[in-house]
């Protein structure tokens, strides 16, 4: 636990961050820990983001910050922050160190400031554990042994591939708009596929194949307000089709999903999930999630901020 003289500051970094959830979920977190820590939202200039996640972290970037435990204490030094799109690619070049799942995904959503005497910022990606806690708590669904459809090839699949293939599915298809993408995607963790028994393939969206136990969109086509890219036929009826995004994004993939017979669910219990990992990597705790997720649908299903 931080003492009580000053919060520690964290923010999450992206754009659009405006009406990112992260804060009210960090803040839940400390008041349930005991932690004292403050968390914004960090809107960076798309050519200025390590310009400004620098300045963040020198004290000389003023954040859009939550109310947290501990609320009468004074603003202390940055520690860290989350990243978000577009920026996971570049976020892991501004660490000097690399956790593996981050090196592997050679992306990251978590930084921590950590001082250059005990070896200088260190980079996380925290989004396949909250994936794969979703599914298996959350959702209730078996990844051991499915076959499962994992589409876009960007930041956001890059730090879910390696946890969903740890997590033993019988089969893992990559499919993207761009061939030369997913397949080096697939190559990079061709490795760790062999060492788990999964069989890892790419695949154009059209020629994805079909019947799948879990479908999860990791591309950018709900956050653009797009159609989601495959076809209906990628859906055993019953399956599970997640979509990472939540809130009014989400809305065209579960009704998607929906017409497909299959059981749709939006990313807000892998955003919550991501965070606890994201907590337990700056703080040394682990938050309870259970909880905060069902207050978070809650204010979403009310309208509240």
């Amino acid at each position: 636990m931080s003492g009580a003289g000053k919060r520690d500051r964290y923010a999450v970094a992206g754009n659009p961050v405006e009406h990112s959830r992260s804060p009210f979920i960090h803040a839940r977190f400390a008041e349930l820990t005991g932690e004292a820590l403050s968390y914004g939202r960090l809107s960076c200039p798309l050519d200025r983001f390590a310009e400004t996640v620098r300045a963040f972290s020198a004290g000389q970037e003023a954040i859009d910050t939550a109310a947290a435990a501990s609320p009468l204490a004074a603003p202390g030094p940055a520690r860290g922050c989350n990243v978000t799109v577009p920026f996971k690619f570049e976020a892991a070049g501004l660490a000097q160190r690399l956790t593996p799942r981050a090196a592997l995904a050679q992306a990251a959503n978590t930084l921590r400031f950590d001082p250059p005497e005990t070896g200088g910022w260190q980079a996380d990606n925290t989004d396949g554990a909250g994936l794969v806690a979703d599914i298996t708590v959350h959702a209730g669904v078996a990844l051991a042994g499915a076959s499962l459809l994992l589409i876009g090839a960007g930041g956001a699949a890059a730090g879910v591939l390696g946890p969903l293939i740890e997590a033993g599915p019988r089969r893992l298809v990559l499919a993207n708009r761009s061939p030369q993408r997913a397949q080096a995607l697939v190559l990079r963790h061709a490795a760790l596929a062999a060492q788990h028994g999964v069989e890892l393939a790419d695949s154009t969206l059209d020629a994805a194949g079909s019947g799948f136990d879990i479908v999860v969109n990791a591309s950018a086509a709900s956050l653009q307000g797009a159609p989601v890219p495959v076809s209906g036929r990628v859906l055993r009826r019953g399956c599970l089709a997640l979509d990472m995004m939540y809130g009014p994004a989400a809305d065209a993939f579960l009704v998607w999903a929906r017409e497909g017979g299959a059981q749709g669910r939006d990313g807000l219990g892998m955003l919550v999930e991501q965070a606890a990992e994201s907590f337990l990597f700056w703080r040394g705790v682990r938050p309870p999630t259970a909880e905060v997720l069902a207050e978070l649908r809650d204010a979403l299903a009310a309208g509240r901020p």
